[in-house]
């Protein structure tokens, strides 16, 4: 099976970390994201990933070479200039031509890939998001009343949205939508998917997951490496 990394952002928000280093090759306990990421594909049966690079493309090259000391079969997509979330794919039209996952490079999660593969191979969607519960705490009560009179007053309740994991299972048809080498992002596919009547499938990701995109994201990361993948390695 197949899966497609996207290690080609900027990372500017994780600044100055990424200055020298890409922010797939950042350190999460003894490994880089990038590494979690691969191991863990692999458990699944991915055993062909291909990297879609651009920021400092050379140092993920040089770190990971060929794959084979993953035990995967390892290779380089460099875009030339920025194609968004999707775009980067119509580069690999050639090599992707059977269902295949695609993720985001700085995502740490312990999902059970198998089982999000199984469900989307067998659904009528050449799109499967996966998605992710998000509890946000909110600071403030929110208070209810008639007329001048409080009713109930709810304390600082949580907001509680369900939002993209940035992880999809993907089939060739999608490539009939997208335009070759042009900026086109996952939003723009699913929408565009939408407006066309065809189905985009969800499945709901109840495993372990963060998303690495700051400074305390990065640092969260540190300590639940730890207690989600260190352990798994030892097992």
């Amino acid at each position: 099976m197949k899966a497609v990394i996207l290690a080609g952002g900027l990372g500017s928000r994780l600044r100055p970390f990424t200055q020298i280093i890409p922010k797939p090759l950042l350190p999460i306990g003894e490994k880089s994201v990038l590494e979690v990421q691969i191991e863990h594909l692999k458990e699944h049966g991915f055993d062909e990933i291909i990297l879609a690079t651009n920021y400092k493309s050379q140092y993920i090259e040089k770190f990971f070479g060929d794959g084979s000391q993953y035990g995967v079969k390892l290779s380089i997509s460099k875009e030339e200039k920025p194609l968004g979330t999707v775009g980067p794919l119509t580069l690999l039209k050639d090599k992707l031509t059977e269902p295949f996952l695609m993720m985001n490079g700085d995502i740490l999660t312990a999902m059970d890939y198998s089982k999000f593969y199984d469900f989307a191979v067998n659904n009528s969607s050449d799109l499967t998001v996966a998605i992710k519960m998000f509890i946000t705490p909110f600071r403030f009560g929110n208070i209810f009343y008639e007329g001048d009179y409080v009713t109930k007053i709810e304390e600082k309740a949580d907001i509680i949205t369900k939002i993209l994991a940035g992880i999809y299972i993907i089939k060739p048809g999608v490539f009939d939508i997208i335009p070759d080498n042009e900026y086109f992002g996952m939003d723009t596919l699913i929408n565009t998917m939408l407006e066309k009547t065809l189905p985009v499938a969800k499945y709901e990701l109840f495993e372990y997951w963060l998303d690495i995109g700051m400074e305390e994201d990065y640092k969260k990361a540190q300590e639940m490496y730890q207690e989600h993948f260190a352990k798994e390695k030892k097992s």
